[in-house]
């Protein structure tokens, strides 16, 4: 059969009736061969336990079948490319044996999970395998577990020009609260892929159970012309003696696949956990007729004007903006922090910031900080927030925490690493990087705060040797919604210059620290123990002949000027870091 007739006859299928899936293979496989080995290799090792497993499915009342293929690649099976090739038209071979035995109406999806590699090696595998999938008899193509969409529409692309008709799926995975592994919200992706002609067919499986799924659904925007689809895990596993196990909860799991159907999902089946049975009792339910969608793609609303008492970066005038910042303490007392506080409100300071543990060392909380200093001295406050100790539970928390308590603006920041001597105690989390975390502040902003979102920047390090990497990079966070770029304190003319390139080429509100160092102790610290600032030794020479705090201080003063001087073409703001909290040189360095 030609391929797009194949499409031809499966998009007809759909539009008449709902279809069914089929539910796990690799669960099954693992507790039907009481083997621990990957399913994949069963396609060469043992395919009659294969096509067993699709007759099974079959028989249950499946109308779509899964190719034992998800991690089919050569990563996963170590192998080359002609194993693989003979690994995937065997699980096809095992496919259509299966539905050819049954007698039965039944379309074969050529699955493709994800690969464990990036950028054009994976292109070319996962191409490798789809056009292998459709030359074996795939009646169509089934992208699962995805994180993300971008990597897998060139793959797409370059199959239908050679096989024009192909119909092609998307399935992702997310959390309960509906955002990929990547930080994701799903549904931007819905949003993005609703006019996407490459792509015929969007759903969900694994990552969560049915009712998660459901709750899921009823807030994702689904257009005509798209084929809808939803496979739950059975529920969520346990780990029971070493094994991972799924409770046995048919019932359930079928009244939440009937929720599914009524809001009018085209395909529905299982995951992770799910059985022949789950099947067969979806299939007695499930009326496979048509139903009205629920919902249609509305436009997402739009944010509301910001305030500006809270907005930092909200200016009627052209002035410089000032951000000072003010690092919580080591122990459990606030009081210098707040007498600082105070002190900057009555200079008419913009915004104080909040490091987050830098160098990895504890402070106090950040955004805890930030909200007990905007409640006790009404200062517009900034936190700055990092990935280091977060995975994207704790950063969602965090961030609808802190939006609870008024706060309004973030400086995101990849943070610092533990330091070598804590690592055997204390481990680094990083599941995102800085652009990651702004990704999910972006879809957060459009999603949850509307109405009144997050104003946030970044970090940016013009004492990078690759300027172009740094460039990027920060292209990257623009495109994630940052409005602002806030420095390391400068002092040399070289990364000024830099700065200045930057500036010219991006386009970017950038503010540009200011450090003034208050002595000879302070400027070697800075210069040997801080990394990414730039402390030459004619500036530590400056302080030769400071003695007393008032002289160090004063140098300071001077040096801080004299960087706001040579900056003053371009920048949009000075960020203050002054060494041990002394804000009162703040007036001296700004003449106010």
């Amino acid at each position: 059969m030609a391929l797009h007739k194949c499409k031809k006859d499966f998009l007809k299928a759909v539009k008449e009736r709902n279809l069914l899936y089929d539910g796990a293979f690799g669960t099954y496989y693992a507790a039907k061969s009481g083997s621990g080995d990957l399913p994949e290799r069963a396609n060469d090792e043992n395919p009659c336990l294969v096509k067993e497993i699709h007759k099974e499915y079959i028989m249950s009342g499946a109308q779509i079948i899964r190719t034992n293929t998800f991690a089919s690649g050569c990563t996963a099976l170590s192998c080359g490319v002609e194993a693989l090739k003979r690994n995937l038209r065997s699980a096809c071979r095992m496919a259509a044996e299966a539905v050819c035995e049954s007698g039965k109406e039944v379309y074969i999806a050529g699955d493709i999970g994800p690969l464990p590699c990036e950028g054009e090696e994976a292109e070319e595998e996962y191409f490798l395998i789809a056009s292998t999938l459709l030359e074996a008899g795939a009646d169509f193509l089934l992208f699962e577990t995805l994180s993300d969409y971008r990597q897998i529409l060139p793959v797409i692309r370059r199959i239908r020009k050679d096989n024009g008709g192909v119909f092609a799926a998307l399935h992702f995975s997310v959390n309960q609260y509906g955002y990929t592994n990547r930080g994701i919200s799903i549904r931007k992706i819905f949003e993005d892929l609703a006019s996407e002609t490459d792509v015929d067919g969007l759903g969900l499986n694994c990552g969560v159970g049915p009712g998660h799924m459901l709750k899921i659904f009823e807030k994702l925007p689904m257009v005509s012309g798209k084929v809808y689809s939803a496979l739950p895990n059975a529920s969520y596993p346990k780990l029971i003696q070493d094994r991972i196990v799924f409770l046995e909860n048919r019932d359930y799991f079928v009244e939440k696949l009937s929720g599914l159907e009524t809001m009018g999902l085209d395909c529905l089946g299982g995951c992770c956990g799910t059985t022949p049975e789950y099947i067969r009792q979806a299939a007695r339910i499930l009326t496979c007729g048509k139903k009205e969608r629920h919902t249609v793609l509305q436009p997402r609303q739009t944010a509301g004007e910001k305030q500006p008492a809270r907005h930092a970066f909200y200016r009627r005038d052209q002035k410089p903006l000032i951000a000072v910042e003010l690092a919580p303490p080591f122990g459990s007392s606030d009081e210098k922090v707040l007498d600082a506080a105070y002190y900057l409100k009555a200079q008419g300071v913009d915004v104080a910031t909040f490091p987050d543990s830098p160098s990895g060392r504890t402070r106090a909380d950040s955004v805890l900080m930030g909200v007990k200093v905007m409640e006790k001295s009404g200062l517009c406050v900034m936190p700055h927030v990092c990935c280091r100790d977060k995975n994207a539970i704790a950063i969602r928390s965090q961030l609808l925490g802190a939006y609870m308590n008024g706060i309004r603006n973030l400086l995101v920041v990849t943070g610092d690493p533990v330091p070598t001597l804590m690592r055997k105690d204390v481990k680094g989390v990083y599941n995102f990087d800085s652009v990651g975390f702004m990704r999910i502040l972006q879809e957060m902003n459009e999603e949850e705060f509307a109405q009144d979102p997050f104003v946030y920047g970044g970090a940016l390090n013009p004492g990078r040797i690759n300027l172009k990497i740094e460039t990027d990079r920060m292209k990257k966070k623009m495109l994630a919604g940052a409005s602002f770029f806030m420095t390391q304190p400068l002092f040399v003319q070289e990364d000024i210059r830099k700065l200045r390139q930057i500036k010219e080429e991006t386009g970017a509100r950038i503010l540009c620290g200011i450090m003034p160092l208050v002595s000879k102790k302070n400027a070697r610290f800075i210069q040997n123990e801080m990394a990414g600032i730039h402390v030459t030794e004619e500036i530590v020479a400056r302080y030769d002949g400071a003695v007393t705090r008032e002289e160090g201080e004063a140098a300071g003063v001077a040096l801080a000027r004299e960087i706001m001087e040579v900056t003053g073409d371009f920048a949009d703001g000075y960020y203050f870091s002054i060494p041990f909290n002394r804000v009162e040189l703040l007036p001296r360095i700004l003449q106010i």
